[in-house]
């Protein structure tokens, strides 16, 4: 396996590779076993001290990530090749989608670190491999690995001369077919598709990255895992899991709630500067000290099956990416805040909860012992996690899961001090059985009998609820901007931007881009239902109904967060804004509105002074939390001319038809006058506009094309990238002039023929590098590597 061995042998592989695309058929009839042996996983892991380690860990490991992983990441990796971690190379490819969304009963779930251990395990489980498990010689490697036949491939048939690929040709669809070779079916699609090889529909990496590649290939693989934390990391870990896993059953049941909304967090410790290490949270058998065990259950809040679960960190092996990447600070600050929610207040834990499903799933139930106010803290402290979680947690895009939302919309919280009193505790304790959740039917659900329970569920919550709050705000007493939480004048956390990209979304602090069409008030059991419902409760392996009724149930509490917003406008204007939000709604939804929804009836305690309180309003809730407002996206961060600036707010102000023709996201990298200064990042968000979101599948009928606009920010925002555009500052202004004349689509291309890098362009992956470089760079903590399974091909 020396890398002397493999430059004499070079000669040899490549000869191999001329016969493998020159389709020759006695090659193709070959039989591998009898060429190389039967196959057998392989050990590929070297200590992390010999050279063969270091040159993976610092040479191939690199190229790997910004050439593979930026497509094969997350659940929606092609053929669930999963690149981002040595493990997931060596687990190799299923034919088998996990978007799936007809499968009338639950997949079997193939969760990297949880579902196996091994790659015997994952061989079991139906994964092929992609490096050659036969001969490990340089010519087996080469010949009877995919990934090596893909990568050659690739180089024998570069993309064809052209700017825009042939459609005929090539499926950029996120449902196209997936062919999925095994080493026994490459031959044949060589033969089908020779332009076919890896990357796909990009252009061939870099000849010295190519020949990297192979040379590493042509060894036998030979990887290294992550490098162990520091023994400062090493000390806090400790730490943390000693104040994880005590004994009694207040700190077993804390614990419990602290593990099920974190879970999907990457945990970083704040002490220790420099590259954050990231960890995952997870349920073990084993007690800290031990090797950790790992639960392995459908969702965080099922059944262990033992006397005991553990709380335990394990480091996050797999590379971070941005479609997943939501970190979470730990610091001494932190636990001291844990104590202080959970630990000073008198109450008693009488009984740790059950698993059942109809307890374990509805945290009205599981943890009604904990201090309401003391959960609502605990989200809100961190509530972009919180919200982020809802958006990244258990899936990486879902066009059914996301048309549930407006493509941008402003978030705001109820004070906690206004909610921590007696009534309202007593109040969820009392409607929990209304709260129950779509999770406690496990993952293969009936939609429609259980719509019906569930609708009525939350009509009878929603009107116990409209009750109380006519008491509580009898006569607009209260009902106030004062009812917003200011983020205790000093965290960001308390208002919130989302913006949907069609089958994906971003969770944005601060208020972002012009008051939009609807925004949402949530409360501590809106808060801590749609986490049950999204994200601790969803099961990404569901069958076709489990998906389908958390859809639907997310109809409610959209609803009731936007309800909770329009109380605090006049009467008559909460329904025209209702009225206006839900055109043509179908005559269920049309009854639901004007009964449960509207049951509230008292008058806001604002004064309008204005013929346009919903205008008003905004202007009010922004300067309330002027204070924690961030600006991190804010146009006037770019530090360009005067002249430069205005090209940027000429961009900023497409809308209608002409909007539409741009990509839900627009990466545009601005090369500065100035020599000694960084290029800067924007990005051109669509917003599409809709009659309403409560339609299920015909959402092309309910599209707004003419209130279509775009949001133009300072920075990356989002993790699918359409285009790239690359200017210089003396070009914003052309630039600007020509995006505003565009009308058609062949007004676009001419855009991008003088703007844009494509994915067909021969300068791809410099520019890709220098944009991830200049992510990492501005947000050392929060980047991940983009994906670029989005891609336009226009």
């Amino acid at each position: 396996m020396s890398l002397s061995f493999l430059k004499n042998s070079k000669r040899f592989a490549l000869a191999c590779g001329t016969l493998v695309f020159s389709g020759c058929a006695v090659y193709a009839g070959f039989n591998y076993d009898q060429l190389y042996g039967t196959p057998a996983p392989q050990q590929r892991f070297v200590p992390p001290a010999t050279p063969m380690a270091q040159r993976y860990l610092n040479e191939v490991k690199p190229v790997l990530e910004n050439r593979c992983v930026v497509c094969h990441a997350c659940y929606d990796a092609p053929c669930q090749l999963k690149m981002s971690s040595a493990e997931g190379i060596d687990r190799g490819a299923n034919k088998e989608k996990v978007y799936e969304g007809t499968r009338l009963l639950a997949a079997n779930t193939t969760r990297m670190f949880i579902d196996a251990q091994t790659t015997a395990q994952w061989r079991n489980k139906g994964f092929t491999p992609v490096l050659n498990e036969r001969d490990q010689s340089p010519e087996a490697n080469t010949q009877a690995g995919v990934m090596a036949r893909m990568l050659q491939l690739k180089q024998a048939h570069p993309l064809p001369g052209e700017a825009v690929l042939d459609s005929t040709q090539w499926d950029f669809s996120l449902d196209r077919d997936q062919q999925c070779p095994t080493i026994e079916e490459m031959v044949q699609y060589e033969q089908n598709y020779p332009q076919w090889g890896m990357p796909y529909g990009l252009p061939h990496i870099a000849p010295q990255e190519h020949q990297l590649l192979m040379d590493w290939l042509a060894a036998g693989a030979p990887m290294a895992g992550v490098e162990p934390p520091s023994a400062e990391i090493q000390a806090d870990i400790h730490q943390w899991e000693r104040f994880l896993n005590g004994n009694s059953l207040k700190e077993q049941l804390v614990s419990r709630y602290i593990y099920e909304h974190l879970f999907v967090s990457h945990l970083y410790f704040e002490a220790h500067p420099g590259q954050p290490v990231f960890f995952k949270l997870v349920r073990s058998r084993t007690a800290p000290g031990q090797p950790v065990d790992v639960i392995a259950t459908r969702r965080p809040f099922d059944d262990p099956q033992t006397d005991r679960v553990y709380y335990r960190f394990v480091q996050v092996r797999e590379t971070i990416v941005d479609k997943t990447h939501m970190p979470y600070a730990l610091s001494a600050a932190k636990m001291a805040r844990f104590e202080q929610l959970f630990f000073e207040p008198e109450y008693t834990v009488s009984a740790l909860p059950g698993y059942q499903p109809e307890v374990a799933a509805n945290p009205m139930r599981s943890f009604s012992q904990l201090p309401a106010n003391a959960r609502y803290r605990f989200m809100l402290d961190n509530a972009q996690n919180t919200i982020r979680g809802f958006i990244k947690g258990p899936v990486c895009r879902g066009q059914l899961a996301l048309n549930v939302i407006n493509d941008r919309f402003w978030v705001f919280f109820v004070d906690p001090d206004m909610a921590d009193v007696p009534s309202v505790n007593q109040f969820y304790d009392a409607q929990a059985k209304n709260l129950s959740m779509p999770a406690e039917n496990e993952s293969n659900t009936l939609p429609l009998a259980d719509w019906i329970a569930y609708s009525k569920q939350q009509g009878r919550f929603l009107r116990a609820k409209n009750a109380l709050l006519n008491k509580a705000f009898q006569h607009g007493e209260h009902l106030t901007t004062e009812l917003i939480w200011d983020g205790d004048g000093h965290n960001d956390h308390a208002v919130l931007t989302v913006f949907r990209h069609f089958d994906s979304a971003t969770v944005t602090k601060g208020l972002v881009g012009t008051p939009p069409k609807t925004a949402w008030v949530m409360d501590y059991s809106l808060l801590e239902r749609i986490h049950y419902l999204l994200v601790a409760g969803f099961d990404v392996y569901g069958n076709f109904g489990h998906q389908l009724i958390t859809r639907m149930y997310m109809d409610f509490l959209r609803m009731e967060g936007e309800s909770n917003f329009l109380s605090l406008l006049p009467a008559p204007v909460r329904h025209q804004e209702l009225a206006n939000w839900y055109q043509n709604a179908s005559r269920p939804l049309e009854e639901f509105l004007q009964g449960d929804i509207n049951e509230f009836s008292q008058p806001s305690g604002i004064k309008f002074t204005t013929d346009d309180p919903k205008s008003e309003l905004y202007q009010r809730l922004q300067a309330r939390v002027q204070l924690v407002n961030s600006q991190r996206y804010a146009l006037n961060n770019a530090t360009l001319s005067p002249e430069a600036m205005r090209a940027l707010n000429l961009l900023n102000q497409l809308q209608g038809p002409q909007a539409t023709l741009f990509p839900e996201l627009t990466f545009i990298m601005v090369e500065p006058s100035s020599p000694d200064a960084d290029p800067q990042l924007f990005t051109l968000v669509r917003n599409s506009a809709h009659k309403n979101i409560s339609s299920l599948f015909d959402e092309e009928a309910n599209r707004l094309f003419e209130q279509d606009d775009v949001t133009l920010v300072s920075g990356l925002l989002g993790s699918y990238p359409g285009a790239f555009w690359h200017v210089t500052e003396a070009e914003l202004p052309a630039l600007a002039a020509l995006a505003n004349a565009v009308q058609t689509e062949q007004e676009y291309r001419a855009l991008l023929d003088r703007f844009a890098v494509r994915r067909t362009d021969p300068n791809f992956w410099t520019f890709s590098d220098t944009l991830n470089t200049l992510y990492r760079k501005s947000q050392p903590i929060d980047s991940g590597l983009l994906d670029y399974n989005r891609i336009q091909n226009r």
